[in-house]
């Protein structure tokens, strides 16, 4: 369903505003728009299926695909303070999802490294789902899956453009 029908059917005289702007967009547009959204949903599930809250789960992605974090590497990467760190590691580690470890090689650092019962229940739900979407591209040929592949990289370029603040504002 488009943006509009959408608006229509919610009983709105009025147009959406990117209609009324003249910038109706596309298909591809508007399904990517959905897979944003659709995304937002599939991370609250692991919310729950994890118990955790928002900054945790993205500390648990950080640690799940970088591997062992020092807190201050979490603090930064999550863009919070040490104290919040800490209290976020504690709660982490008493629901069992990551332990503290002296660094190996320095021994005075402490390493968060998620455990690999939490590490298999993230995966139990993460898995499937990249399963599923690799199944999608073999229904393509290569060169239409080497056109998703660059259409998605260009949008990916496109969003991380716009995600940073223009050069001059705060």
């Amino acid at each position: 369903m488009d943006a509009s029908a959408t608006h229509a059917s919610a009983g709105m005289d009025t147009a959406p505003p990117l209609a009324a702007a003249g910038a109706e967009p596309r298909t591809p547009t508007v399904l990517l728009r959905e897979l944003i959204v659709v995304s937002d949903l599939f991370e609250e599930r692991m919310r729950r299926h994890l118990t955790v809250n928002q900054t945790d789960l993205e500390a648990m992605e950080h640690l799940l695909t970088s591997g062992p974090l020092a807190p201050s590497e979490l603090s930064r990467r999550l863009g919070i303070s040490t104290a919040s760190t800490t209290v976020m590691v504690d709660r982490l580690v008493a629901l069992g999802h990551v332990t503290r470890e002296r660094h190996p090689t320095d021994r005075r650092a402490i390493r968060v490294v998620p455990t690999k019962s939490s590490a298999a229940e993230a995966m139990s739900v993460l898995l499937p789902m990249i399963g599923d979407i690799d199944a999608v591209l073999d229904g393509f040929t290569a060169e239409e899956q080497d056109v998703i592949t660059e259409y998605l990289r260009q949008v990916v370029d496109v969003y991380r453009r716009h995600a940073e603040p223009p050069v001059g504002s705060n």
